[in-house]
């Protein structure tokens, strides 16, 4: 696999990792994304076509967005420049730029990889568009972040966005096995260490490749088992950045688990998120909504045992408090269901919005001043402790606005029992309005 990097004047010898010396130089070789380079994939239905789009590459580190774009150049014959956003500024992207039109003048296409391309502000961005319009440069951005958040929507609706997933079991472990060709010998693991190896790079196949090379350069006779694996190596961190996607992916799977009333899948995602340093208090809040937003009166105690989970881990702190946030979070996975309060507010807050500024009745109205009497506030208001069933059945709607019924509770915990109050509340208003019976 040399071929590809002695033309672009790179060193071949040992001294380069591993990961870089197994880079393939074909995309048949490119492994894990067979969605995007298999025979009926987007990139491979592009080349077929003779033509390379602009494209941002939209994956996890270690996913080979760095890889597909250099072979993309090959495979086209256009000269490969890589930028990075994170070491680039203006000047680096101008003279890029006039390289790129004097290769053109010359017959010679420029690939522009951009790593990180999200790093640049959006007027860094929009330099790019004149020159991907006249087909100066064919644009390749790798990100690792939602283009659809961190990309100019100009910059968007002139490349084509291809997402690469994450690395799977089989894909690392296709990986492993290269390195240990490359290595001539195998990994000193046992069957359950290697397993370990593959979890320990979460997808990411430089990492694994890194952790390979690593193993193959200890000088050990017995292979390694799980405990001693995790003593030699370093676990990779889990990809997650908390002002990114990644923290608004794991609080959604979060909250719907909690929804769908999965224990389980529950504290799987509040154990990523605390494992990843999430603030619990983040995590706390969202507990506190949900209980109010997907709970409510099905039961009522689901507001108080989020909020005691906050407060004691004001109390005790990290990790012990944490504890006391996973109690919440088995509670509230396992309570009745029911966002009958949540929609009744938003029913409200529409017919509020709709009928503007209707006075509420007069008999509800108090008179503080001898004006306000003479205009019939507070005429006829009956005061309802003061009946017998302490019901009085008054109207308090706007004169003007018929009733409406916002809140409508579910047949499940607590619920029923506020069903059965407002059934027989309903009764005893119709009776009321309806009179003495004759």
């Amino acid at each position: 696999m040399s071929n590809l990097f002695e033309s672009a004047g790179m060193d071949q010898g040992p001294l380069r990792p591993l990961a870089e010396r197994l880079r393939p130089d074909e995309l048949d070789q490119v492994i894990g994304q067979d969605h995007l380079l298999a025979k009926d994939g987007a990139i491979r239905r592009m080349l077929a076509s003779g033509r390379l789009a602009s494209l941002v590459l939209w994956g996890p580190p270690g996913s080979g967005k760095t890889t597909i774009a250099r072979l993309l150049a090959a495979h086209v014959g256009l000269h490969f420049e890589q930028l990075s956003a994170v070491f680039s500024g203006v000047a680096d992207l101008r003279k890029a730029f006039a390289a790129a039109s004097q290769r053109r003048l010359s017959g010679q296409g420029t690939l522009l990889f951009v790593d990180e391309i999200h790093r640049f502000n959006r007027a860094q961005q929009d330099g790019f568009l004149p020159y991907v319009e006249d087909g100066t440069i064919v644009l390749i951005g790798a990100t690792t972040e939602n283009p659809s958040f961190e990309l100019n929507a100009a910059l968007l609706s002139r490349c084509q966005v291809l997402v690469l997933n994450r690395l799977d079991d089989d894909a690392l472990e296709e990986l492993l096995c290269r390195a240990e060709a490359a290595g001539g010998r195998n990994l000193p693991l046992d069957a359950d260490a290697r397993l370990t190896l593959r979890a320990m790079a979460d997808g990411d196949g430089r990492f694994a490749l890194n952790l390979a090379e690593e193993l193959l350069a200890l000088d050990v006779v017995a292979p390694l088992d799980v405990a001693a694996l995790s003593q030699t190596l370093q676990r990779r961190a889990p990809v997650y950045d908390k002002a990114q996607e990644g923290h608004y992916n794991l609080i959604s799977a979060l909250h719907k688990s909690l929804r769908g009333s999965d224990v389980d899948a529950s504290l799987y995602w509040l154990a990523r998120m605390l494992g990843a340093g999430e603030q619990p208090h983040y995590i706390a809040r969202r507990l506190v909504r949900f209980a109010v937003e997907d709970i409510g009166l099905a039961d009522p105690a689901a507001l108080v045992q989020a909020n005691a989970a906050k407060e004691a881990y004001d109390f005790l702190g990290s990790p012990e408090g944490e504890l006391a946030i996973a109690q919440a979070v088995i509670y509230l996975a396992t309570a009745p269901k029911s966002n009958a309060a949540y929609e009744a507010m938003s029913r409200a807050k529409r017919a509020a919005r709709d009928t503007g500024s209707l006075m509420p009745p007069k008999h509800i109205l108090n008179a503080p001043t001898g004006l306000m009497k003479d205009l019939g506030y507070g005429d006829g208001y009956v005061y309802d402790h003061g009946t017998e069933e302490g019901f009085s059945g008054q109207n308090y709607f706007p004169e003007d606005m018929p009733r409406e019924s916002f809140y409508q509770p579910v047949e499940r915990g607590f619920e029923r029992d506020v069903a059965k109050r407002m059934a027989y509340w309903d009764k005893l208003r119709r009776k009321t309005q309806e009179g003495p019976e004759r």
